[in-house]
């Protein structure tokens, strides 16, 4: 028996559960991590190694996925994550407004936040990943992953742009009311996006129907498997230095923001908006280059291209670094967005197509490795960029120096990273799937 594959409404309502999960995250690794550098004087190690936290409990995704592979029924998964994403993001703002009351029982209180955070990303991300995988259309995977990934980044602007505009004037209470909020809403929109989007009835007779009577491997094996396989090895090596070169400037572009430009809470709130609406304009090029129509590039043209573009972009934070207000900070942090958009649409559109490959019944395993590398490059990424400034500053005096030289290892690492998408990403043509637009045309249920 086979599942019936989802339709482009439950391809969009899936979408809403990661438009969801960006709207907190986004939250959490920007803004808090600013008031605790800029308002609290706080070092920036500090949020850092909370974020880095955060992503470290990540390698557990290939055993949230080994779970629903066993089952086949992702949705509880999700649900689960997203509850635990939920508490820990109101628990981070809680935390950060205790620290200038007491420093120590704040951080406390944040890292119990943040290894609940890491843990319902892991959970929530990597199944409903393989839930896509699993349950959508082969032709229609492509497509998938551009609308599931632009909705992600659209929580992203939504959530910087409002949250900025009712931070203003800062307070830590207000920081607490806004994020509660968002948590709260976030949680009530992942329910109603996966409400019966799976029916346990029937993916208990798919199951049965698939069940060769083969012995179930342990996780350990399972995880061996994978590893074996020469594509998904390669592939997950690439998506950790390219992740790792692609959050570097995370946790310092908003603080240094402030300190350089001037800006407020509120405002570099928004310049993250700003990048997030180039990454969206990256990924909404690139899907109407590779449509039937234009037929332009491959995934591994797109993904090479755009971690060489990207590299090119940071030269403008390396510019801002040297200048100082006078530099367009805007323009430049939006054409980062706009490089860092073409690159993810390429390796997002690789990943579905692998996601299948191989030993079958691996989908979730598959999807949490790449996750936990991902989560693993996010975490290095994170902590080493903030910890570099902070050690440079010692050394420099000159703060615009600091973020300059981080700005630029991060520009080498993309560079590296487009060596290695040359061997690991998939030479498929990008066109060779069809486009959202045109396979709306052609499937219009």
């Amino acid at each position: 028996m086979t599942r019936e594959p989802l339709g482009w409404f439950g391809i969009f309502r899936l979408g809403l559960v990661q438009t969801a999960l960006g709207a907190i995250v986004v939250l959490t690794t920007s803004t808090i991590n600013r008031v605790m550098v800029v308002e609290m004087a706080l070092p920036a190690v500090l949020p850092g190694a909370l974020v880095a936290l955060h992503y470290a409990l990540q390698v557990a995704r290939p055993r949230w996925g080994f779970g629903s592979d066993l089952t086949g029924y992702r949705t509880p998964w999700i649900l689960f994550g997203m509850a635990l994403l939920a508490i820990g993001g109101a628990g981070a703002a809680i935390a950060t407004a205790m620290m200038p009351t007491s420093v120590v029982f704040g951080t406390l209180v944040a890292i119990v936040a943040f290894m609940l955070i890491g843990a319902g990303v892991g959970a929530s991300g990597t199944n409903l990943l393989a839930l896509l995988a699993t349950r959508v259309a082969p032709e229609r995977r492509a497509a998938a992953a551009t609308i599931v990934w632009m909705m992600m980044i659209f929580g992203f602007i939504i959530t910087t742009i409002t949250a900025g505009t009712f931070l203003d004037p800062f307070t830590p209470m207000r920081l607490v009311g806004v994020t509660s909020a968002v948590s709260a809403i976030a949680f009530v929109m992942t329910l109603i996006a996966v409400w019966g989007i799976e029916d346990k009835a029937e993916t208990k007779l798919a199951l049965l129907a698939e069940d060769t009577g083969e012995i179930k491997p342990s996780f350990r094996e399972a995880l061996g498997q994978v590893w074996s396989e020469a594509q998904a090895r390669r592939f997950t090596i690439f998506v950790f230095v390219s992740m790792l070169a692609y959050s570097m400037q995370d946790l310092i572009l908003e603080p240094f923001a402030g300190i350089l430009f001037g800006m407020t809470p509120g405002q570099s709130t928004k310049l993250a908006g700003v990048q997030h609406s180039g990454v969206f304009t990256g990924m909404l090029l690139v899907a109407l280059a590779c449509s039937p129509r234009i037929g332009f590039g491959t995934l591994k043209t797109w993904t090479v291209g755009g971690c060489v573009a990207s590299a090119w972009a940071l030269c403008g934070l390396v510019g801002a670094g040297l200048f100082g207000p006078p530099w367009p900070l805007k323009e430049s942090v939006f054409l980062l967005g706009v490089a860092n958009g073409a690159f993810a649409i390429g390796a997002i559109g690789s990943m579905m197509e692998l996601a299948g490959s191989g030993r079958e019944k691996r989908e979730g395993v598959r999807m949490g490795l790449w996750g936990g590398a991902q989560a693993f490059g996010f975490a290095l990424g994170g902590f080493t960029g903030a910890a570099l400034v902070d050690l440079i500053r010692t050394v420099i005096p000159a703060t615009g120096t600091a973020y300059t030289i981080v700005f630029a290892l991060e520009a080498l690492l993309f560079l590296l990273s487009a060596v290695l998408a040359v061997r690991s990403v998939s030479t498929a043509r990008a066109s060779s799937k069809p486009s959202l637009s045109g396979s709306l045309a052609a499937n219009p249920s």
